[in-house]
């Protein structure tokens, strides 16, 4: 899901913005996908330029298979596996065949501020369930069960954005009990599972895929690869493959992106994808340190859980008002996000996020400061109001 603002289309000199959510453009893979490509046109094969199957190119299907099965360390069954847009557009596709205007949903609070835009759209009602330091509470999504009947939970599992929790393996147990229970949707979006910089990948929904119906997957080469290849998967039942398979717009378009697809299934065969991967670990792994060392020098007051994962740190600093203080901070050439956005209740009005997948550590550091300069005099202005 895109997150460059706007403004980026002119984006000002020397502006800091922690705020952002996508990768550095250094970070990108031109090279491999140059070499990708030359190889595609060298071998003259002119089938992914036409209309492809509606599930997605087959040959592409098998080869990420096979990465998703080294990386699962289980098997993974192409034939469950449906090739998508991206994760904005598998949401998408979802809230069309499977909800309605006015249907209810259940999102986490915090949850994703796009993927909230989305339901919107869509006109769905979303209820929030809280997170704690294990990620949902599923006991307080029981508990909302008894007032509504959901249409689907939408989830972040893993390294969540904004944040950066990821869910327990009892609670995701859990969770899978109550949605065969109770026939709603779990939709996992998991396009941080592959980002981890520990020793341990956490646990994924995809491993419930197979038996459970109710159980839905949502990946993308965006966070791994490259945004704007807007190219991923959704894994899931074979009941709720032949229902995506078979929608209208697929049978009038055809398989979304299958040239992409030819590219990106070059680079999973030769290994590039896993490269290129782990490029990313070491990256984003010194940025994450890097964010951190500022924040306990730059923010001591300021309270968070160090993410061991995907892009993001989510801060409280208690009693602020962090929409205003994003307005302030215009003033120190700095932006971020702030905790509103990401409320289905705007709520959340003392947190903000930041990201260190855009900017290397010097920058994360004096980002930092900037945000503290600002939070001081933000500070003043209010004791001058009390």
């Amino acid at each position: 899901m895109s997150e460059l603002p706007i403004t980026q289309i002119n984006f000002r000199p020397g502006v800091i913005d922690l705020g952002m959510g996508n990768p550095d453009f250094d970070l990108l893979p031109v090279d491999l996908l140059h070499q990708s490509a030359q190889e595609y046109f060298i071998s003259n094969d002119s089938r992914p330029l036409q209309y492809g199957i509606e599930q997605g190119n087959g040959y592409f299907r098998k080869s990420l298979s096979g990465f998703l099965s080294r990386r699962y360390e289980f098997d993974i069954n192409p034939e469950l596996l449906f090739v998508t847009a991206g994760a904005s557009s598998a949401l998408d596709l979802l809230c069309t065949l499977y909800t309605r205007p006015g249907d209810v949903i259940f999102v986490e609070e915090p949850s994703y501020f796009l993927a909230l835009r989305i339901f919107r759209d869509h006109g769905l009602e979303a209820i929030p369930i809280p997170m704690d330091a294990e990620g949902l509470k599923v006991d307080i999504l029981e508990e909302r069960l008894t007032e509504y009947n959901p249409k689907f939970i939408y989830t972040i599992p893993v390294f969540q954005n904004p944040s950066g929790i990821t869910l327990s393996p009892g609670r995701r147990d859990e969770l899978v009990q109550l949605a065969q229970r109770n026939n709603f949707l779990v939709i996992a979006d998991e396009a941080y599972q592959f980002l981890t910089y520990s020793q341990s990948q956490p646990g994924s929904f995809v491993e419930y895929t197979q038996d459970v119906e109710q159980i839905i997957s949502v990946n993308s080469f965006s966070k791994i690869m490259a945004p704007g290849l807007r190219l991923g998967w959704i894994q899931a039942n074979s009941k709720v493959i032949e229902r995506l398979s078979s929608c209208g717009l697929l049978e009038s378009g055809g398989g979304m992106n299958p040239y992409t697809s030819a590219l990106v299934r070059g680079l999973i065969e030769s290994g590039g994808l896993d490269d290129n991967i782990t490029s990313l670990h070491n990256a984003y792994s010194k940025r994450l340190n890097a964010l951190e060392f500022a924040l306990k020098s730059y923010l001591p007051g300021a309270e968070y859980r160090t993410p061991t994962g995907g892009f993001f740190f989510w801060i409280r600093i208690p009693g602020i008002d962090a929409a205003e203080l994003r307005t302030r901070a215009q003033e120190y050439d700095f932006d971020f996000r702030q905790g509103s956005l990401f409320s289905s209740q705007m709520g959340m009005g003392e947190y903000l996020r930041l990201g260190f997948c855009f900017y290397g550590p010097e920058d994360l550091e004096a980002g930092v400061i900037r945000l503290r300069d600002c939070l001081d005099a933000y500070e003043n202005v209010i004791e001058d109001r009390d």
